[in-house]
């Protein structure tokens, strides 16, 4: 293989316009499908695309075909059953984060995965409670029935005790989730989640994760601490528990710390030596039974005060109906929780999918979630989404479909109805250190705050707000706060782009930013100036602004002075003030011209200058007489790269057209390359040309015009710069020989100091 600096090519071609090609190459024509064309073909139904629908909608026909029992069953029974017990133990862990009791966390490892094993599109994702869901639901909870004080005036709760009060919107706030999701779902906007950037996912989950380890100090400590609610609730969470601090239960805070220790070790050993073990050690089930061991043996909860799990009905409760006052008054908590669940449970399941090499559909996704948290609210689970940590042990445990997520309810099923009694004395201090330990990855994420500093600032101010945002003014205001910062740093990046001056890399066809390189020419006349974004209503201006500051002069003043030179001369010459001779115009008196904007109509002034009735050409680069001063122009082409423009608004294509007049009008050639054929068809159609604007400005790409530039405006010798000059300076030729060398050697002196003609 030839390395790339050896490597050449040549092409031969003609130069190309726009209008050029245009006439050489046919374009196809193509027709553009009207609203009707898409609202008929939506509606039009046929035996294939009913079939395609129904495969869309149910994904499980369409991987139950290639299911291998042979191959796949066993990995998936085997992952299914790891799965499981991480489930159950996660499941009692992360209800504690929703203020209810323990049991229903594991409702939300059954009923969810049944009909997401039905309806989604991930192979291997675990369906289930997420501690960020969790504990946006636990706020709403507490806020409508809180520790302390009445609960809310909802009719729905006349009758009920406190803790059913909290599983009634709990149960209501997952209904309305789903009701969300599924209504995304089936209005195809799935796309929604793109908004949500990386950036913005990582601060706002690492908040979430600061607000979950003080959720738990409370039985990490062993404290009854109340629930709070709204912005600073962290704040009076912590002035809660360390008001109490001497109040800690000495069994609760031992066992947490061994189970911490103990869980990080081994989960540090299963990392590292993942290639080697057939499955990993599940450190967390067997912390568990120990610690059920020491806790029965022991009478934890009687002779220590420990809080214990406690009695897990061994059937499923009845199904509710959701309360409509509790969706009124939690909507604004669970559209977020909707979009973050189904955000982060899309994140995860893109990974694997991109790892195993198939496809996930996002709107089937968001119909997969809405259907199994419809499902799941109807029998008290909590909001369902993915654990990452969950997730990884059905991945990496040799999972292949969502049958392993079968496997797991199962598992969780048995737990429910047969073996629950034997978690009765779990301590809740343990679930609270096995929620902190799961918080690892997310609170790790910090590190990434002085990489993002230094590589990308705006990404940085986005994941620190947010952080922030969420951290003291809660979960729901958070994220609307990360979105305002990431709303605002896309129309940053847009309204105020990196614009540049461009030159050309010497003996190629290739042209960068002129400070950027050595080895560089900038042709004489032209500028080249680079947009590198889609110009609109925006940043019009600080487009035009850029332009001027690239040219080194403003256009409209420019055109402005000239106007008013040219109205002074004619003034001049009607009174007699400037006389025209054998040297061209002369002044018979000094008078000085005077540059007052109240001179003559502003309108007048922006309008093409007009030379009709002056008897000579006015060179404005030479000195004029009577001492009139206008700014000389240093360029005689200007060219624009479009090459990255995507769209122009109506709001943009006025100010581009303005700026383009100004521009030729003080008799400066403006042309326009790499612009997209569907921006030139836009601006036919909105009547951009006339008879000023033409579409021959419009070149395919820079080396096309800067050829062209070149055939218009040959570079002079010093010779021709100095005839040149002589000649426009003095406009005749009556001079006598000796009075033309004299000014030739004087303008030479000027032009090229020590070089002799």
């Amino acid at each position: 293989m030839l390395r790339p600096l050896t490597q050449r090519y040549s092409v031969t071609r003609p130069l190309y316009s726009e209008d050029a090609f245009e006439d050489e190459h046919a374009k196809v024509c193509r027709k553009h499908k009207g609203l009707l064309d898409h609202v008929i073909q939506y509606f039009t139904c046929t035996s294939k695309r009913a079939k395609n629908a129904t495969v869309s909608l149910l994904p499980i026909i369409g991987w139950m075909k290639i299911y291998s029992i042979k191959d796949w069953l066993l990995n998936d029974i085997v992952s299914g059953i790891s799965t499981g017990l991480v489930s159950v133990l996660q499941g009692l862990a992360f209800s504690l984060l929703a203020s209810i009791s323990t049991w229903y966390g594991l409702y939300a490892a059954f009923f969810p995965v049944i009909m997401y094993f039905l309806l989604g599109t991930s192979r291997h994702i675990s369906v289930g409670s997420f501690p960020v869901l969790s504990l946006m639901v636990g706020a709403a909870v507490t806020r409508l029935v809180p520790d302390e004080g009445p609960p809310a005036n909802i009719t729905a709760f006349e009758g009920l005790t406190k803790e059913e009060q909290r599983i009634l919107v709990s149960a209501s706030i997952s209904f309305l989730v789903g009701l969300f999701q599924l209504g995304m779902g089936l209005l195809q906007v799935g796309f929604i989640v793109k908004y949500l950037s990386d950036t913005l996912i990582s601060g706002f989950t690492t908040a979430a994760a600061i607000h979950i380890l003080v959720s738990q100090l409370k039985f990490i400590l062993g404290l009854t601490v109340p629930g709070f609610s709204g912005p600073l609730a962290i704040i009076y969470t912590l002035e809660s528990v360390f008001t109490q601090i001497t109040s800690t239960n000495i069994h609760d805070l031992v066992t947490s710390i061994v189970v911490m220790v103990a869980v990080l070790g081994v989960k540090e050993i299963n990392e590292r030596f993942k290639s080697k073990l057939p499955v990993p050690i599940p450190i967390e089930v067997i912390m568990t039974v120990i610690a059920c061991g020491v806790s029965y043996a022991f009478d934890f909860s009687e002779k220590h005060g420990v809080d214990v799990v406690g009695k897990i009905p061994n059937t499923f409760e009845s199904p509710i109906a959701p309360s409509l006052q509790v969706f009124q008054m939690t909507a604004m908590d669970a559209f977020p929780i909707a979009i973050v669940g189904f955000a982060v449970a899309f994140a995860v399941a893109k990974v694997y999918a991109v790892k195993h090499d198939y496809n996930i559909d996002g709107n089937q996704e968001l119909i997969a979630f809405g259907a199994s948290n419809i499902f799941g609210g109807a029998f008290k689970s909590l909001a369902a989404s993915t654990a990452l940590s969950r997730s990884a042990v059905q991945e990496s445990t040799g999972g292949k479909t969502q049958v392993a997520g079968l496997v797991s309810a199962v598992i969780v099923l048995v737990v429910i109805l047969g073996i629950g009694f034997l978690l009765d004395p779990l301590p809740k201090s343990l679930l609270g250190a096995v929620v902190i330990v799961n918080l690892k990855g997310m609170l790790m994420q910090v590190v990434t705050v002085p990489y993002l500093w230094k590589k990308d600032r705006p990404d940085c101010i986005v994941w620190v707000g947010t952080c922030l945002a969420a951290i003291f003014l809660g979960l729901d205001l958070g994220l609307a706060v990360g979105l305002g910062l990431e709303l605002l740093t896309v129309v940053f990046r847009a309204q105020f782009p990196r614009c540049s001056v461009l030159a050309n890399i010497s003996g190629t066809d290739i042209y960068r930013d002129r400070k950027d390189y050595v080895n560089i020419y900038e042709p004489e006349g032209v500028k080249i100036f680079r947009i590198p974004s889609p110009i609109f209503f925006a940043n019009i201006d600080f487009f035009r602004d850029k332009l001027k500051d690239a040219v080194g002069f403003n256009p409209l003043r420019i055109l402005r002075k000239r106007n008013k030179a040219v109205k002074k001369i004619r003034k001049l010459i009607k009174t007699g003030v400037l006389t025209l001779t054998s040297n061209g115009l002369q002044a018979v008196c000094s008078t000085p011209f005077e540059d007052s904007e109240d001179e003559s109509n502003m309108e007048d002034l922006d309008k093409p200058t007009d030379y009709s009735d002056l008897p000579i050409q006015v060179n404005w680069n030479a000195e004029l007489p009577a001492n009139i001063q206008v700014p000389p122009v240093n360029i005689h082409s200007l060219v624009l790269d479009f090459s990255a423009v995507s769209f122009l608004d109506i709001s943009a294509l006025k100010g581009l057209k303005a700026a383009l007049k100004e521009f030729l009008r003080i008799d400066v050639d403006v042309y326009i390359v790499g612009c997209d054929p569907y921006i030139i068809e836009k601006l036919r159609n909105c009547a951009f040309f006339d008879d000023e604007i033409k579409t021959s400005i419009f070149f395919l790409t820079i080396h096309d015009a800067m050829l062209f530039i070149h055939e218009s405006h040959p570079t002079k010798t010093v010779s021709e710069k100095v005839s040149g000059r002589f000649h426009y300076q003095y406009m005749s030729n009556r001079l006598t020989i000796q009075e033309k060398e004299e000014v030739k050697m004087k303008i030479e002196k000027d032009i090229n100091p020590g070089t002799r003609l």
